[in-house]
């Protein structure tokens, strides 16, 4: 089978495995206290234009850095903002509420928190004399690209950041899919994010690396203690240089960009095959997953020897299909994909 069902699939770029495997036997600090990690983060920062005293942290995956984060930097009393689409909503099992904090949904038709809807609901919390008797909202969950495949424009993230500065929230982006959100033309560029946000991730488990996600907050008053928080909740890794080796390959000469933008070029080929053989798309998705809709036959067809999936149910007679592209999808799965589109449309 030819997968275009997720971005997570393969393992590691080879210029990751290399050096995870030469310095197998090499003996260096621990809990992420190490040269590889400090060099990572070192690196991490200056490619978000960010001084030392921003918090650069290393930890394993999307959903145990989305529940530290936000278990971390709220108060008891507070919850987390989130498109009612958004991952800590609908893809993680109640990860975040079981720390006790409350997700606060919003409606969006595209993945996206708009600025207005954010305005409207802090407005009407703080509107209502009997506040104190529902949860407060203390931060602002989006993700860069959404779930939906969708980005915001710098403009949209500005207007955000606006919001939440007039309500004292704290801006968190999960950037579990970074890298092809910023190989997007005319996308916000990573010293957008850095300037914007509170807190983001940039996620190395979908775009070259084996596994591992590099949270940086930009505050040094919600850094302070975060190490605590990631201790108290087993996510410091003890052979933490595992996780520094990485990002430290992926950003030392700028891998980390350049595979997300061929992955992105695949993914161009692919909208642009999938419009040339008449079929329309559910959401505009930029980045590296597209959503054509199909007619049930065909996604039949193509299910044969392609992995995708059905994401959701247009019509009596249609599906919107979700296809992924990633850092390391064949040219030639691309060809393969398009020509058998094409003979069965």
């Amino acid at each position: 089978m030819i997968m275009f069902n997720c971005d997570c699939a393969a393992g590691a770029h080879q210029s990751i495995l290399e050096p995870l495997s030469g310095t197998n036997f090499e003996q260096s600090g621990v809990y992420g206290l190490d040269e590889h990690s400090d060099r990572a983060r070192d690196y991490i920062r200056k490619a978000c234009a960010l001084g030392g005293e921003a918090g650069v942290h290393f930890l394993a995956g999307g959903t145990q850095a989305n529940m530290t984060v936000i278990d971390a930097l709220l108060r008891p009393y507070q919850g987390v903002v989130s498109a009612s689409t958004g991952h800590i909503n609908v893809h993680e099992t109640g990860a975040v509420e079981a720390t006790g904090r409350k997700v606060l949904p919003i409606p969006s038709a595209d993945g996206k928190v708009a600025a207005a809807a954010l305005e409207s609901y802090c407005a009407n919390h703080y509107a209502d004399r009997d506040r104190e008797h529902t949860v407060q909202p203390g931060m602002l969950y989006i993700s860069h690209p959404t779930e939906n495949g969708t980005c915001y424009s710098l403009a949209e993230l500005k207007a955000l950041r606006s919001v939440c500065d007039k309500y004292s929230v704290i801006m968190f982006l999960d950037c579990a899919r970074l890298g092809y959100g910023l190989a997007v033309e005319g996308a916000p560029q990573l010293t957008d994010i850095a300037r914007l946000c509170d807190v983001f991730y940039i996620g190395g488990t979908k775009v070259g690396a084996m596994f591992g996600e590099a949270v940086v907050i930009t505050r040094p008053e919600l850094n302070e203690c975060f190490r605590y928080d990631i201790k108290r909740r087993g996510a410091m890794l003890a052979k933490g240089r595992m996780l520094g080796i990485q990002f430290e390959v992926l950003f030392e000469d700028g891998l980390y960009f350049e595979i997300s933008r061929r992955a992105v070029a695949l993914a161009d080929r692919l909208r642009r095959g999938c419009a040339e053989s008449g079929l329309r798309f559910l959401y505009d998705a930029p980045a590296n997953q597209l959503f054509p809709i199909m007619p049930d036959a065909l996604i039949k067809k193509l299910q044969e020897k392609y992995q995708f999936f059905a994401w959701e149910r247009v019509s009596d007679t249609e599906s919107a299909v979700r296809l992924s592209t990633s850092w390391c999808t064949p040219d030639e799965n691309v060809d393969a994909f398009l020509s058998d589109l094409r003979a069965n449309i």
